[in-house]
Formats: C-alpha cells, structure tokens, sequence
C-alpha cells in the first residue's frame, strides 16, 4: 500500500470508513437527549425501560451493600493495588498557580479552580475505567461526582460499586447509554461529563455540549496501532491485536511492519487464537470491519503513517524503537518495548487509560489533572500601573474604533 506515492491519502480513506460507520443515526440520540430535557424523569424512565428494561434508577443502599460483599477477596486486592499506582503518577500532576508582578507593581495571577461537579460514565463491569476517571478528578479538588453505570443483565456490578465505596462516591446511578449522558446533564445537572462509551454515548456527549462540559477529546470505541518488525514475537502481536479487538466491534487494530513474514504469520494464525477467546464474535467483527495491516518500506513511513492515524494507543514493539519514538506526536499513550503491553495499561500501571479516538489525538490528550481544573486570570493593576500601561491601550482601542473601551481606561487614569 504504501509504495503508492499517494499512500496517506489511501490510508485515509480507510480511516474515513469506520469514523463514518460511527456516524450512528443522530436523530435518536437527538431525539432522546431532547425529551430528557424537556421532560426529565418520565422521559428517562421510558427509555431506560425500553433499552435496558431497567426500572430502578437509584439502587438502594441496601442493594448496593449487598453487591459489594458479593465481590471476591482477590478482585478487591487487585483493584487496591491498581488504586495505589494510578494515584501515585495522577498525583505528580497537581498543577501550580501563576503569580507575577511586574515592575509598575501590577499583579497578575493564573489559578486552578476545580470544577465543581463532574458527571462519570462508566460502561458495563469497567472498575478500571472508574479509578482512571475518579482519582484525577479527586487530586484535582472536584467536590461533587456522580456516578453513572448500566447494569448487566438487570444486576450490579460489585466491582464497579467497590470503587465507587472505596473513593466516596455517595451518587450513584443505574442507567446507560444516551439516555444516562442527557440525566447526567439535565437531572443531576452536572458541570461537566467524562467517560468513554460506545457510538451513542459519544454523540450523546456531543449533543450535550455547551450545556455541560465534556473531554477535550473523542473517547469512544477502542483502538490500537503496533509497530512490529522481524525480532518481534509473534505471539505478543497476535494477543495485542485479539487483545483489543475483543473491547466493541467498532474497535479498531492495525498492524505496520515492513517484515512480510510477519504478516504472512499473522494471516496464517489469527483465526486459531480467535478460535479460543470467550468474546470471539465481537472480536472477530472488529477486525473484519477494522483492522488494518500495512506493510511499510522505511522508518520515515512508519512515522508518517502512525501520525496520521493518530492512534489511541501504540505499541512500539520493535528492536530499535529509538528511530521513531521522538517523530511521533500523535498518539494516546506509547508502550515502548517488548514488555510494555498496552493491555496492562488499561489496569494498574499507573498512567490513565481514558485516551483520545477517532483521530483526537492530533489535538487532544488522554485524561489527566488538568481536565477537572478551570483557569482563572486575576488582575491587580496598581495606580501607577494604569497610568502607564494605560495610554497604549487607549492607542490601540481608538484604532480597532472601540471608543467605550477607551473611555472605560480613562475614567480610571488620574487627570493632569
């Protein structure tokens, strides 16, 4: 593919087919996110009982007590364990105000303010994802969060409900897709809304937006790009492939090597590691629909290329990844090296796993601190500092014929 001179463009056209097959049917989405507005919660009732058959929006404590004892001592353990990492790197990243003052003794300052509520959306039985979205907003000073997390099968889920015990989250939630995001909103009110989820939940956010905040990013169906070449084992690349596959049939996994062999074997033994996954179908779809394999002739196509994916995450699995890692800027994360499996990163190696998709990663970063602060400019401009600086702005608001903004900075200069 890439001995086309063209090659990006051909590339992005098969990009463009699965974030077009993500352009669900808007006017659902638009149309729940509507009703729940207008009509609060009877219109969440109803589409709660017709997606999920789900009658009980907030599970009594009981009900969620009991969830919890349910929980096995080992997932606990591990959900402690992965609890310990992700603060510990989250909370190298508390942000420092600004304070300058100049000599005119003019003080200027840049704060972080936390928001204050933030909304969660978790999918499913996801424990991890609700640690990766809760302990930054924590670090961050969010005094109010709300919980939101369909059920499965009509039950709870005991580990999601753990963590939520766990970081203090009093606000909790049975419910899903665009119909949970448009609550989030409209019901509980939030400020904010974070939180991957399928196409629905994504273009739910979407809708939202201007009423609430949500991410600075697309966070929707899973994605992995793998840079692999002739020492790379072939295994590490089949399970990283299946790996991510497995997450949503919309979930998309490619492959880039320059080594034919490699992509010979991979042709050749994926059906077979299929064959033993518990989420086969799904799997199987989203490597149909999604997945890619691009055979490469130099470094510098392996930079471009990745670049232009942009891609969620990416393995660089490769003998010297040293050539290309400093080229590529646009990624979520980069597990560099054979031992650095992305898998382990969507649970406790401390980073957050809430990552840019859909090509977001060219203007947005993964989850972090700075997503639940705002910034806010103070100004305190001392006499003789409106005396000086003053006069060039008069200059310039008289030029752009802004004479109110003029006078505004003269009522305030002392009259010689």
């Amino acid at each position: 593919m890439v001995k086309k001179k063209n090659y990006i463009s051909q590339l992005n056209l098969l990009l463009e087919k699965r974030r077009s097959s993500a352009r669900i049917n808007t006017n659902i989405v638009t149309k729940i996110v509507s009703d729940i507005k207008k009509h609060k919660v009877k219109a969440l009732l109803k589409y709660e009982k017709r997606f999920s058959n789900n009658r009980q929006i907030k599970p009594s404590k009981e009900k969620i007590r009991k969830a919890i004892r349910s929980l096995e001592p080992k997932i606990k353990k591990a959900i402690d364990f992965a609890y310990k990492r992700i603060l510990k790197f989250h909370s190298k990243q508390k942000t420092k105000n600004i304070k300058y003052i100049d000599n005119l003794n003019n003080k200027l300052e840049y704060k972080f303010v936390p928001i204050e509520s933030v909304g969660i959306y978790v999918p499913a039985n996801l424990p991890s994802t609700l640690l990766m979205n809760v302990i930054p907003a924590k670090i961050a000073g969010v005094k109010r969060i709300v919980l939101v997390n369909p059920k499965i099968n009509g039950k709870l889920n005991p580990a999601v409900l753990y963590v939520a015990k766990k970081l203090n989250i009093n606000e909790v939630y049975s419910m899903g897709g665009a119909q949970a995001i448009a609550s989030l909103a409209y019901i509980q009110k939030v400020n904010k809304i974070i939180g991957p989820g399928n196409n629905y939940v994504a273009r739910a956010k979407r809708e939202i937006f201007g009423d609430v905040g949500i991410e600075g990013m697309v966070a929707g169906p899973s994605e992995i790009s793998i840079v692999a070449d002739k020492f790379t084992n072939i295994n590490e690349v089949l399970t990283s492939l299946i790996g991510q596959a497995e997450h949503d049939p919309n979930s998309q996994c490619i492959l880039i090597t320059k080594d034919q062999k490699l992509i010979d074997s991979i042709k050749k033994l994926i059906s077979k590691k299929l064959n033993r996954l518990p989420r086969k179908k799904i799997a199987e779809k989203s490597l149909k629909n999604n997945g890619l394999i691009i055979k490469v002739y130099s470094d510098q196509q392996i930079v471009n290329v990745i670049n232009e994916i942009a891609p969620e995450h990416l393995e660089a699995n490769i003998h010297n990844f040293k050539k290309i890692i400093k080229k590529i800027y646009n990624a979520g994360s980069i597990c560099i090296g054979r031992y650095s499996a992305m898998a382990l990163t969507d649970y406790n190696v401390g980073t957050n796993h809430v990552l840019p998709t859909f090509g977001s990663a060219r203007f947005s970063s993964g989850l972090n601190v700075s997503e639940f602060n705002k910034k806010i400019s103070y100004i305190t401009l001392s006499k003789k500092g409106i005396e000086v600086i003053g006069k060039k702005a008069i200059t310039l608001a008289e030029y752009e014929g802004l004479i109110g903004h003029a006078q505004s900075i003269k009522s305030r200069i002392r009259r010689e």
